[in-house]
């Protein structure tokens, strides 16, 4: 197998899970999980930021509570090991996805202008704050899953309607106009990271990996604009966001038109499609079909080896690798992805709980799977 630069997993939950008594085990032995990452050749950490992850009255939000303090503190675990890190800055105090972009409660208010200086000011503060504690990014992602836009309604864009694979109608003024304000909110988190952690990359990150469409309707806005870039950085769930197939077809392209980088910063698999007891998962039966490998352990290991061979595949060496989302996520009663107050805030109301658990890289009990064995082939 070839060689991939990036061979990353996002470790956000870790400090929660750990707190609610979460233990990893590799043959029966107690582990720490960043000691088993460097067994399995990882190389990567991400790690999400949110601005303030509580509400008025101190209540966290969970889903790893990821404030700066956390942040920091996993990352200084990460590069004593001598593992790399990618900040995943959300610029929301909560979950950010196609469907929610919400700005801080402590921003609300502000106009375009003081949004702009706002969103350079946080980024170099924090930036700031790691480099003091002796932690230097490589990677730096300028929001999360930016797909429609960020940090509404300022910079929202024209939603992308994934049923109909188009961006929703806007007149031409609409359309130059929300990009026009998205671009200079980019552009802005992007002078911070030049200015104080110069040597690291910059990754724009989009979801459903397989859309073609979608990725060259939106950076061809980007591009236009003169955004300081790097990367193209995706999400790429096989049950959601196309065949391999597809990606390999989007990669390919992106590297041609806007002569990038790729990276999949998000993806996953299950290894079994029944929850721990009680429990709920987002991968259940109805989802194999389509995510085109068995939910089993060896199913997993498989979808990880194809998705990295695709990597390895596209041209000039500029497929970095993967990011494996939360492997580590662990159903321990307490590690939730979201607290009631998490729930308030994002306006989002589901069950507690872990709906990510059969997608991790460890069994219920925390015994680590072999589907990590996938990652050396590519060291």
């Amino acid at each position: 197998m070839n060689q991939l630069q990036i061979r990353g997993v996002d470790i956000s939950m870790l400090a929660e899970v750990e707190a609610f008594g979460g233990t990893y085990y590799a043959d029966g032995a107690p582990r720490d999980l960043l000691d088993l990452l460097v067994d399995h050749h990882i190389n990567t950490v991400r790690l999400r930021l949110w601005v303030d992850p509580f509400d008025e009255d101190g209540q966290p939000y969970l889903g790893g509570t990821n404030d700066l303090p956390t942040t920091v503190l996993l990352a200084r675990r990460a590069a004593q090991r001598g593992l790399k890190i990618l900040l995943d800055l959300h610029y929301s105090d909560f979950w950010t996805d196609p469907k929610k972009q919400a700005a801080p409660k402590s921003w609300r208010g502000l106009s375009a202008a003081e949004m702009e200086d706002t969103v350079e000011d946080y980024t170099r503060s924090v930036l700031t704050a790691l480099v003091d504690a002796g932690i230097t990014p490589d990677l730096v992602q300028i929001g999360n899953e930016i797909t429609n836009g960020m940090l509404w309604p300022i910079g929202r864009t024209p939603s992308y309607l994934f049923d109909e694979r188009r961006f929703a109608e806007a007149t031409p003024s609409e359309w130059a106009a929300a990009f026009d304000a998205l671009s200079r909110l980019l552009s802005r988190g992007a002078r911070a990271v030049r200015d104080v952690t110069p040597d690291a990359s910059i990754a724009l990150h989009l979801d459903f990996g397989g859309a073609n469409d979608l990725y060259r309707g939106w950076f061809d806005e980007i591009q236009a604009r003169g955004v300081d870039f790097d990367v193209i950085a995706l999400s790429y769930y096989p049950m959601w966001h196309g065949t391999l197939d597809d990606l390999s077809t989007n990669l390919a392209d992106l590297v041609d038109r806007y002569d990038k980088d790729v990276l999949v910063v998000e993806t996953s698999y299950a290894h079994r499609t029944d929850g721990p007891p009680g429990a709920t998962t987002i991968f259940g039966p109805d989802l194999v079909a389509a995510g085109g490998f068995p939910a089993t352990v060896q199913g997993q290991h498989d979808f990880l080896v194809a998705l990295m061979e695709r990597l390895t595949a596209v041209a000039g060496g500029r497929g970095l690798g993967i990011v494996y989302w939360e492997p580590g996520w662990l159903p321990v009663p307490g590690a939730s992805w979201a607290s009631p107050a998490g729930m308030t805030y994002g306006d989002d109301i589901a069950a507690p709980g872990n709906p990510w658990a059969n997608q991790a890289l460890f069994d219920y009990g925390g015994n680590s799977l072999d589907s990590w064995r996938a990652f050396h082939l590519f060291a």
